[in-house]
């Protein structure tokens, strides 16, 4: 497992690497980008660059890991990816489940596959695993209906890159939004007010609103202000 400077946790752990395109929010996929120079400076992790890698061998690391941790599970990958096994979900789930004083984060834009899966009885929801989708723009809100259909105890929405207003998704009995905006060399823009409808939003129903970045070329330029001031709320267990 590694640090991270991911503002909203603490630690990332790659039990599974690489993925495939499969909606406008991968189109400048850091993780792609990332994964392509690991394999250039000889990470053995990426010999296969970006395609979907199981890392048996990783899945218990989380267990040795005393001191109680915020972790994004799979932040090169998608759990839930068609080519990832479902003895290798389940398998990532156990050590979810044994290692209960860490939080574990899991980010999804394959929640059809999430939802079959736990409506087979073959994912155990313990408390400390927060479930998320990724909703970049309103042609991606039913991703919302197969997250909040799940057992998951705390069920969150990363708008990350935001490419579009999102003033009308249904956020009832999601417990976190995160919104930020895309960054790198061919960052898209993300505009002021959809971000504002967004926020407000969160705050008329009551769930906990994080801003991660503006983005664009230059993402520490650009900053985390959000009006003069920064948004890091949680959601409460």
């Amino acid at each position: 497992m590694n640090k991270t400077k991911i503002q909203w946790t603490e630690m990332t752990w790659n039990p599974i690497t690489g993925c495939t395109k499969i909606s406008d929010g991968c189109v400048n996929c850091y993780a792609a980008r990332m994964a392509k120079r690991l394999k250039a400076m000889g990470n053995p992790r990426y010999t296969n660059e970006f395609a979907v890698t199981a890392h048996e061998d990783l899945l218990e690391v989380p267990l040795r890991i005393k001191q109680p941790k915020m972790i994004f599970v799979n932040s090169m990958s998608d759990l839930f990816h068609e080519d990832v096994s479902d003895d290798i979900i389940i398998k990532v789930f156990e050590t979810m489940n044994k290692a209960h004083w860490h939080t574990f984060q899991v980010l999804t834009k394959r929640p059809k596959r999430l939802h079959a899966m736990d409506d087979l009885g073959l994912l155990r929801w313990s408390s400390n695993i927060w479930m998320g989708v990724t909703v970049e723009s309103d042609k991606y809100i039913d991703r919302i209906n197969e997250l909040r259909n799940t057992k998951a105890n705390i069920k969150f929405l990363s708008c990350e890159p935001l490419l579009g207003s999102l003033k009308s998704i249904d956020i009832e009995n999601i417990d976190w939004v995160i919104v930020g905006g895309e960054s790198g060399p061919k960052s898209r823009e993300m505009k002021k007010e959809w971000v504002i409808e967004i926020k407000e939003l969160c705050e008329k129903n009551e769930v906990a609103f994080f801003f991660k970045q503006w983005g664009g070329t230059n993402k520490k330029k650009s900053g985390r202000l959000l009006d003069g001031q920064t948004y890091d709320y949680y959601p409460t267990q």
